[in-house]
């Protein structure tokens, strides 16, 4: 007797509904924005963006306006002997689980220099992992899940 084969499922596009954003300004807080890009260089309008860092602190925004997502948050000190960044998770669609990476802080030159993690990038890379300051104080991150200038991402 065959089996059949069984159809695959995706997450989404219906993120938004049961995760609220959370975009209330943090005390001091930065606001990052960016786009999330599939491999063609497209915007994902459907994704998910969560940041937090290892205080605790954490934001999250949907992709719902042309695959673009904002966050308010606190910029991070140092923790141990990594520069202050945060971390940052992407669902969307045609991932069964999320994808993590990092966030790391224009501003903070030498702490990055001397980042473990960041080190261990291959340095034609890293410059996925840092955000591009804004002409407002802003920053710009954005997200390419893959193809050429695809973001670094980690195994949890």
């Amino acid at each position: 007797m065959s089996l059949g084969i069984t159809p695959s499922q995706t997450v989404g596009p219906y993120l938004h509904i049961g995760l609220p954003e959370s975009r209330e300004a943090a005390p001091g807080g930065v606001r990052v924005s960016g786009l999330v890009l599939d491999g063609a260089g497209e915007p994902v309008p459907d994704a998910l963006v969560e940041a937090w860092d290892a205080s605790g602190a954490f934001a999250r925004s949907d992709t719902r306006d042309g695959g673009r997502y904002e966050l308010v948050v606190a910029k991070p000190a140092r923790f141990g002997e990594q520069a202050p960044h945060l971390d940052v998770g992407v669902f969307a669609r045609g991932l069964l689980k999320r994808v993590v990476t990092r966030l790391y802080f224009p501003d903070e030159a030498e702490a990055n220099a001397a980042d473990p993690v960041l080190a261990a990038v291959d340095p034609g890379r890293r410059s996925t992992l840092v955000a591009v300051p804004g002409a407002d104080g802003s920053l710009r991150f954005d997200i390419r899940l893959q193809g050429d200038g695809e973001t670094v991402f980690f195994q949890l």
